[in-house]
């Protein structure tokens, strides 16, 4: 019982796993920005293309 009371006090590991977690949700949120951006950047210059053909 005492090993168990110990890991939950201790926070030393905690940090890093935060800053995991943290580090992926800016991951998803850029991917998916740029995925979206890409998206719309190919549809316009696709309309440019083919108003200036």
């Amino acid at each position: 019982m005492r090993h168990f009371r110990r890991l939950w006090q201790e926070d030393e590991g905690q940090d890093i796993a935060e800053y995991a977690v943290m580090l992926a949700v800016i991951l998803v949120i850029v991917v998916g920005t740029v995925r979206l951006i890409g998206n719309n950047a190919n549809t316009v210059f696709s309309q440019v293309a083919s108003a200036i053909q």
